[in-house]
């Protein structure tokens, strides 16, 4: 698979790690937009885009949502945070493997989404 999440995951590609457990990896983005900036990603590739999720996967998006919830704590973003998800081509997905943006560590600009 071409697919540079599933690379990073397989470890041919290195990353700056946040969190890591059976089922998901967070890492670091490479072009941060916020002082905070985290990728968290389901490491199986089971969800191209929020239109696969269905009854027999959403339940990978609750354990995202956990991690995101103890890394943005030990990060210290109790100021608040904004998660991104860009979805097709519209929605400016570059990456056809399910992920989300963990923003902050800044007031965040209200317009302010995630080029990739």
């Amino acid at each position: 698979m071409d697919c540079i999440f599933c690379k990073i995951v397989a470890g041919e590609i290195p990353c700056s790690k946040v969190y890591e457990d059976e089922k998901i990896l967070a890492f670091k983005d490479i072009n941060p937009q916020a002082p905070v900036h985290v990728i968290f990603i389901p490491k199986q590739h089971i969800l191209t885009c929020a239109d696969d999720i269905n009854d027999s996967n959403k339940e990978i998006l609750g354990d995202i949502f956990e991690a995101i919830s103890k890394v943005a704590k030990e990060l210290g973003l109790s100021d608040g945070y904004r998660i991104i998800n860009n979805c097709g081509k519209h929605g400016a997905q570059s990456v056809k493997h399910i992920h989300f943006h963990l923003l902050g560590g800044a007031q965040l600009p209200e317009d302010m989404g995630v080029r990739e």
